[in-house]
């Protein structure tokens, strides 16, 4: 099992998350670098935030894309135009690529849906050169995440179930302070800098917020798709409540971080 992440439409993937990776890609690259003539590996592509963002950033020789869902590699693939980047099915923990072969390798919001991290990690070093960059970046599930937070704390007070999500969620691997900065040091990788990365979420209106997850996408989807119709009825009223606070429905704005990591392959 190479990725713990659940997605069944890249349009929902897209309302769901998608639509705030392409906000992150950018603070990305400027923290991670990226240069002129440059072969990169993005690891974890979904429907190409990292990579289409990287072609535009610069000008880069060659992007490879890869991803362990099928649904992230067809929407990709349909979405490029661009002959440098090339868009492949592969497995995070197992990169189908020789040694030394990129210049830099980058993972944005990936490392914590994969199970064995610290072989992918080991993975991405391998295929980056002397001197090349490996960087990666994953929310702040526990601080700084307060519209997530706000649905799995009040899915919590409903049930034990929702007490459970919201340890799982809260403590996901990699996204606790430092984590990542530990990892890449254990992986060998020098000058490992680590720094938090900041975009707001604006919704539209509670649907705008909800449908997504409503639909089953994502580990909070995920775990709502289990629920009963009742139970359903009263986590969609709790979070709707929740998320209108007390105000009528209409746009809600959130401030979101993410943890970002670099190091320099040996």
């Amino acid at each position: 099992m190479a990725s713990s992440f659940t997605i069944h439409d890249a349009a929902g993937y897209e309302q769901l998350m998608g639509r705030w990776s392409k906000k992150l890609a950018s603070l990305f690259i400027d923290f991670a670098g990226v240069a002129d003539g440059e072969r990169v590996l993005d690891v974890g592509c979904g429907t190409g935030s990292l990579t289409f963002t990287l072609a535009e950033s610069a000008k880069p020789a060659e992007i490879a894309a890869i991803d362990f869902s099928p649904v992230f590699v067809a929407e990709a693939t349909r979405r490029n135009s661009d002959r440098r980047i090339s868009i492949r099915q592969a497995d995070a923990c197992a990169l189908p690529f020789e040694n030394g072969l990129f210049d830099r390798a980058m993972a944005l919001l990936v490392l914590h849906f994969v199970p064995e991290t610290g072989k992918a990690i080991a993975e991405m070093v391998r295929v980056v050169r002397p001197g090349g960059v490996v960087a990666a970046a994953v929310w702040d599930h526990y601080g700084g995440m307060p519209g997530m937070r706000m649905m799995v704390d009040t899915v919590s007070v409903l049930s034990e179930g929702g007490r459970q999500m919201r340890a799982r969620y809260c403590f996901q691997p990699m996204t606790q302070p430092g984590e990542m900065r530990r990892a890449f040091v254990e992986q060998g990788l020098a000058d490992v800098e680590e720094t938090e990365l900041m975009i707001r979420m604006d919704y539209w209106n509670f649907d705008d917020f909800w449908a997504p997850i409503a639909a089953g996408e994502g580990p909070l989807g995920k775990y709502v798709a289990t629920l009963d119709t009742a139970e359903r009825a009263r986590v969609d009223a709790a979070v709707r409540d929740a998320y209108e606070a007390g105000r009528p429905d209409g746009p809600r704005s959130f401030a979101n971080v993410a943890w970002a990591c670099r190091g320099t392959v040996h």
